[in-house]
């Protein structure tokens, strides 16, 4: 049985970021739907973020897309750290996904502080950067904004 990781099927070179995409979904056996998204920041194989940076919004995004989106199952940054997937339980269009990413992209750059940032509650707590969260969210907003008409 050949393996097809999705991700791994998409031309990098031909995307356009910033952007938001339904990945996948799949149909659990009790008849739940888990949806993936692709939450694209920057343009593939041109920049990726500092750790620094996607680590910060990753704690910012983790607590604001929740008060955007409801059923969220996990946010987590790409190990190429242009974006970050969305999983998520049930159904939701990408508009929807994307005014929610809009609306918490604007929280991230309103921010004072990064919650969770303390050897108890990250592993990794002294790789953050406020500064460069807001930089990165602020530019993405700008883009996305111009993509997706406000609701």
């Amino acid at each position: 049985m050949k393996i097809v990781v999705e991700s791994f099927t998409m031309d990098h070179t031909k995307v356009q970021a910033p952007f938001v995409r339904k990945c996948s979904h799949i149909n659990t056996p009790k008849g739940d739907v888990i949806t993936k998204f692709d939450l694209r920041f920057t343009q593939p194989n041109v920049e990726a973020m500092p750790t620094g940076a996607i680590h910060a919004i990753e704690h910012l995004m983790a607590g604001y897309l929740r008060e955007e989106l409801s059923d969220i199952i996990d946010i987590s940054p790409m190990g190429c750290r242009t974006g970050f997937y969305l999983i998520k339980l049930g159904e939701s269009t990408e508009e929807e996904v994307a005014h929610a990413l809009i609306n918490t992209l604007k929280k991230v750059t309103d921010s004072e502080e990064v919650p969770a940032l303390n050897p108890v509650q990250c592993g990794n707590y002294k790789d953050m950067s406020l500064f460069g969260a807001k930089e990165y969210s602020r530019e993405v907003l700008e883009k996305l904004e111009g993509k997706y008409k406000a609701e």
